[in-house]
């Protein structure tokens, strides 16, 4: 007879959350804070209906967390678990054994979820509604994914950290399967995947652009809502998280769980190769689980009164619009998203985040929003987390959401004040202009052109903590926003009661595309103005993918459910299209040589010279200099931003911009020590040209209406 085997000491701590592979197999931990029993459920490969599940009870515990042993487990096993515990849905508890969980944990997640009513924790009947008090006990393991067990070492070569200055920048943001899916060049076997997004035709695409970091649309695990389904789409966009640490499978050529991860490892390093970083839209803020409404599929089985915001009766309190928001004051909730940020940084190698309605990370015990809050400051002191690239998307949709400007160095944020104001003076005011003749003058947009420091003036932040914008993922794309007034987005199944009603744009007299070339040509030039100013305000850049070929929508400005060719880039690239893109290559070479554009710290506005001149100067339409009367005046159309590069051993620059429905006779500012300019763009040129000699001494030029241009300024010595 064998002599028994000895039992491992009970440990103080558990040990890290998720599998941690070890000698003779691995260990798995899990925090389940209310439950009454944990299991592990092993699956054999390929098992989609669960007939070879082997469940092991987690003996171990510790402040909440489950672990245990798992001997002979190694890189290939699928897994998951269940947690037993109390159903007391007032008291925020909805444990429920029969329903299969993901490890929140999970570095790998292979399936789909399939809407049916055995996903649900509570009893719903054929249309997924029913009584959520009322706890279901049909087991869902057929009808959800599994976790997979992978080797988390990666050939990265010589691969390391980019740490492009903010200052240097220019975002693109994008969606791995928009930009490939039809993209020439890429083998069509690669389009719409992390391996086509580092194919060398993208990457040329990317560099000749001046790109030098993307922003991917989320790329976490994610599954689309059962309301979505039960149309006939899909969530497109990513913005509903099933793991926190697991990349999606479906972008993704490789169809084993390892390889997505290796391929997902493989485009950073491809990128990092071209000088290109990569930033992750990330979603802390809720998951896919919905409200009390939605299924059960990982956090609410394991402790739904841990992960999520609850008010006295157990429901849910959601600021995300979304049915449910993380309550990121639990430490166990809050760890798990710092522990998720890291992962992707060290192991991963991304080199920064947005985060997705970053206002819900923040609210505290009173639920509002807290600059000092646990998980802000926990960032900020991180060693690794403190030096990459964090950008907050500064609003929810909860009480006193709306934030721009107030969060924490080193966060920078999306700067909707500038989004706006941008519109506004090119789009909105012009089509009320040709109507009332009203407007909101140029004072504010010329805060907005120097890096908005009424707004992130505060604690040293500077101007790189603002990411400025025109468009973005959600809302019109560039030529959709010159194109409609109105948001046309029937496609989405949702009698176009979905996406904004405000869009500050100008379908210029004709509703959608029209065959009148005297409204296009105009359009194009709007186009132009919005891509102008951006790359010329002081700033962080961050261009929507495709603005730069003039890519439509149709108006639908909310395109989160259309993996389609409404979303995938078109590039049959017409006349026009590319001239715009040779035009926006144009301006990003501007902005890439000459720093001037490209300031870290604001301007004085004070005399700097001996002369008496400024670093930044202001001019009215007559040469002079604005007067507060001309600043307050909404009548006030023209305006001249000149941009002293001296002190920076740069050239200056002279950016005028005239929002006005006419043209307009302008004369040039002549300062001290200034007697020339070089015209080296006009947004009313389809495409770029060579620079002109302009003497301001010969009299006023006649600027296009509704149209900017950029002068270097000549040195005469």
């Amino acid at each position: 007879m064998c002599p028994p085997t000895p039992s491992r000491p009970l440990r103080d701590l558990p040990p890290p959350p998720g599998v941690t592979l070890v000698d003779g197999g691995a260990e798995l931990c899990v925090y389940a804070g209310h439950a009454d029993a944990v299991d592990v459920c092993l699956f054999d490969e390929g098992d989609a209906a669960g007939t070879t599940e082997r469940r092991i009870p987690l003996t171990e515990r510790a402040h909440g967390f489950w672990f245990g042993d798992l001997p002979g487990v190694g890189p290939g096993q699928r897994y998951a678990v269940r947690a037993r515990g109390a159903w007391h849905p007032e008291s925020g508890l909805r444990h429920n054994g029969a329903k299969l969980l993901l490890d929140p944990y999970a570095r790998a997640i292979e399936g789909r979820v399939s809407w049916r009513p055995e996903v649900f924790g509570h009893e719903v009947g054929v249309q997924l509604t029913g009584d959520v008090d009322l706890r279901d006990d049909r087991d869902s393991a057929a009808y959800v994914p599994r976790c997979v067990v992978v080797d988390g070492r990666f050939d990265w070569e010589d691969d390391a950290p980019l740490h492009q200055p903010l200052a240097e920048s220019l975002i693109y943001e994008v969606h791995v399967r928009n930009l490939t899916m039809r993209l020439p060049g890429v083998p069509e076997a690669l389009r719409g995947t992390y391996a086509g997004l580092a194919h060398p035709a993208t990457i040329e695409h990317l560099t000749r652009l001046g790109v030098t970091a993307v922003e991917l649309l989320p790329v976490h695990a994610f599954t689309s809502e059962p309301q979505l389904v039960a149309r006939g789409l899909e969530n497109h966009w990513g913005y509903n998280t099933l793991g926190f640490f697991a990349p999606h499978a479906g972008y993704a050529v490789a169809e084993d769980p390892q390889g997505v991860l290796d391929e997902f490892k493989g485009m950073v390093k491809l990128l990092h190769r071209a000088g290109i970083e990569v930033l992750l839209d990330v979603v802390y803020n809720h998951t896919c689980e919905q409200g009390a409404v939605g299924g059960t599929l990982s956090w609410r089985g394991l402790d739904n009164r841990a992960y999520y915001r609850l008010d006295e009766r157990g429901h849910d309190i959601d600021v995300t619009g979304c049915g449910n928001t993380l309550d990121l004051r639990h430490p166990v909730v809050c760890r798990m998203v710092l522990d998720s940020l890291r992962y992707w940084v060290q192991e991963c190698h991304v080199d920064g985040f947005r985060f997705d309605l970053a206002v819900a990370l923040a609210r505290g015990r009173s639920d509002d929003y807290d600059p000092n809050h646990p998980f802000l400051v926990a960032l900020r002191t991180d060693p690794v987390l403190s030096r990459v690239k964090n950008i907050a998307e500064p609003w929810d949709i909860g009480i006193h959401g709306w934030r721009t400007g107030q969060f924490p160095p080193p966060f920078s944020e999306w700067n909707d004040r500038y989004r706006d104001t941008v519109r506004a003076f090119w789009l909105a005011d012009l089509g009320r202009d040709n109507q009332t003749q009203t407007g909101h003058g140029v004072h504010d947009l010329a805060t907005r052109l120097a890096g908005s420091e009424d707004l992130f003036g505060a604690r040293d932040r500077g101007p790189i903590a603002s990411v400025n914008f025109i468009a973005a993922h959600d809302g019109f794309t560039a030529k959709d926003l010159t194109t409609y007034d109105s948001k046309h987005n029937e496609a989405n199944g949702e009698g176009n009661r979905d996406g904004t009603g405000h869009n500050a744009s100008w379908n210029h007299g004709v509703e959608g595309r029209t065959d009148d070339e005297a409204t296009e040509r105009t359009r194009r030039r709007s186009v132009r103005n919005l891509l102008g100013t951006l790359l010329t305000s002081t700033g962080v850049p961050m261009i929507n993918a495709g603005d730069e070929i003039g890519r439509s929508q149709q108006g639908n400005n909310n395109a989160y459910c259309q993996d389609n060719p409404l979303s995938w880039f078109d590039w049959d690239l017409r006349d026009w299209q590319r001239d715009l893109l040779d035009t926006t290559r144009f301006l990003t070479r501007l902005r890439a040589t000459h720093p001037v554009l490209r300031q870290r710290l604001y301007f004085s506005g004070r005399a700097v010279h001996e002369d008496g001149s400024s670093d930044l100067a202001w001019f009215d339409v007559h040469g002079a200099a604005m007067t507060a009367q001309a600043w307050a005046d909404p009548a006030t159309r023209t305006l001249s931003m000149l941009l002293d590069g001296a002190p920076i051993g740069d050239a200056s620059l002279l950016v005028l911009l005239h929002g006005g429905a006419h043209d307009v006779e302008v004369t040039l500012p002549v300062p001290p020590g200034l007697t020339a300019y070089e015209l080296l763009w006009d947004s009313a040129w389809e495409r770029p040209r060579a620079p002109e000699a302009v003497d301001p001494s010969t009299g006023p030029a006649t600027v296009t209406a509704a149209s900017m241009r950029v002068y270097r300024a000549i040195d005469p010595t």
